[in-house]
């Protein structure tokens, strides 16, 4: 029977050559070239490179100096990493519900929120572009200069996408943190970045990122000078020189992953066009489609399950944060707080859509999928 991953990484030669120049240990600093290949990608002020997306929330909510009973808002349709990140500094995240058409944040909501926690330890918001979409940033800086609060940009899922033609991680957000590798277990490599214009933030993610050691400085080789100091509570975050070289490579092919993505959503989009019971995503802002979530109007288990016995595997993006166990019972959530966010859950599915995944396979996706879809009543 055929197969076919939900996602399987793109590597060439590009990724062996620098890892091999690490190994032996030539042309060193693969780590400094990332973040300024980086810094001329999205345009950011600065990039700070990290062991993985989640580190790079993490190290966000430490550059804010986030601190017990402060307040973050976010999507409740979001991977739990967010939330998760926030609670490590015993930190309260607020969940909002989310728009039913492109799965992100309801600015609507949103404005309602801020209104209900003015000037009650509200540190700021955590703004996710779901699925590479950019969520309606306009507003979102809009109310975030009304309300004097920290906008931090999740764009783990949007490496490269863009708001209204702009770069994500280029415009008013204060920090935005990228991550180079979509799977979450047992990836082949992994690394994170986040990004900030903002100087002082810049600063401080930097001292944390290694212990916040501060002292003569380091050699080529890693090594630590034998007078230093540590001026803070520091974490271990920093990227080591194999998996700088892996992203450098993933980096420099990324446009070319969007532009095979958006072919294939292409095809996508016109053979899943008339299919009954399966609804093809609304696109409303910029897309990049790191995925590609259709709604099932009737029984999505049972459909993602046939489509499993098919060879064919399938994701959710994602379940509610406020179905999850830890945060239902830490905040008394009950099943129909968030309306929207739970109606989606009920239908969506994301599809596998990756750089090697080729026509056939997509046309082999659909023929299974309509064919279901048919002897569905």
């Amino acid at each position: 029977m055929k197969e076919i991953p939900f996602y399987k990484p793109s590597i060439d030669q590009r990724e062996r050559t620098l890892i091999q120049e690490v190994l032996d240990l030539e042309k060193a600093n693969k780590v400094e070239t990332l973040e300024k290949n980086f810094m001329n990608y999205i345009a950011c002020g600065d990039a700070i490179s990290t062991v993985n997306g989640t580190a790079a929330m993490h190290l966000a909510m430490s550059a804010l100096d986030l601190k017990r009973g402060d307040k973050i808002i976010c999507s409740v349709n979001a991977f739990p990493s967010i939330a998760e990140v926030v609670r490590h500094f015993d930190a309260e995240p607020i969940f909002v519900d989310i728009d039913k058409d492109d799965f992100n944040i309801d600015v609507n909501q949103l404005e309602n929120v801020l209104k209900n926690n003015k000037a009650k330890k509200l540190k700021g918001a955590f703004i996710s572009h779901v699925a590479g979409q950019s969520a309606n940033l306009g507003t979102i800086y809009e109310l975030a200069k009304l309300y004097d609060i920290k906008i931090v940009e999740d764009a783990t899922g949007a490496l490269g996408g863009t708001y209204n033609g702009k770069q994500i991680g280029s415009l008013e957000g204060d920090i935005t943190v990228f991550r180079f590798n979509p799977q979450t277990n047992h990836s082949i490599s992994s690394a994170g970045m986040m990004t900030t214009k903002d100087e002082t933030l810049s600063q401080r993610a930097r001292l944390l990122r290694n212990h916040a050691i501060v002292g003569d400085g380091w050699d080529k080789y890693g090594n630590l000078g034998y007078v230093y100091d540590v001026v803070d509570i520091g974490l271990k975050y920093d990227l080591n020189e194999l998996n700088a070289a892996f992203a450098i490579a993933q980096l420099e092919k990324n446009n070319s992953f969007i532009e095979r993505r958006l072919e294939i959503v292409d095809i996508y989009n016109r053979e899943l066009a008339s299919c009954p019971h399966v609804s093809v995503p609304v696109k409303k802002y910029d897309h990049i489609y790191s995925q590609y979530i259709i709604k099932i109007d009737k029984n999505r288990d049972n459909f993602a399950k046939e489509l499993k016995e098919r060879g064919i595997y399938t994701s959710l993006h994602y379940i509610p944060m406020h179905l999850l166990s830890y945060y239902k019972h830490k905040y008394s959530l009950r099943v129909n707080d968030f309306p929207k966010a739970l109606s989606n859950y009920q239908q969506i599915l994301s599809l596998p859509i990756y750089s090697s995944l080729s026509d056939k396979d997509v046309h082999y996706i659909c023929d299974h999928i309509k064919e279901i879809a048919k002897n569905r009543v």
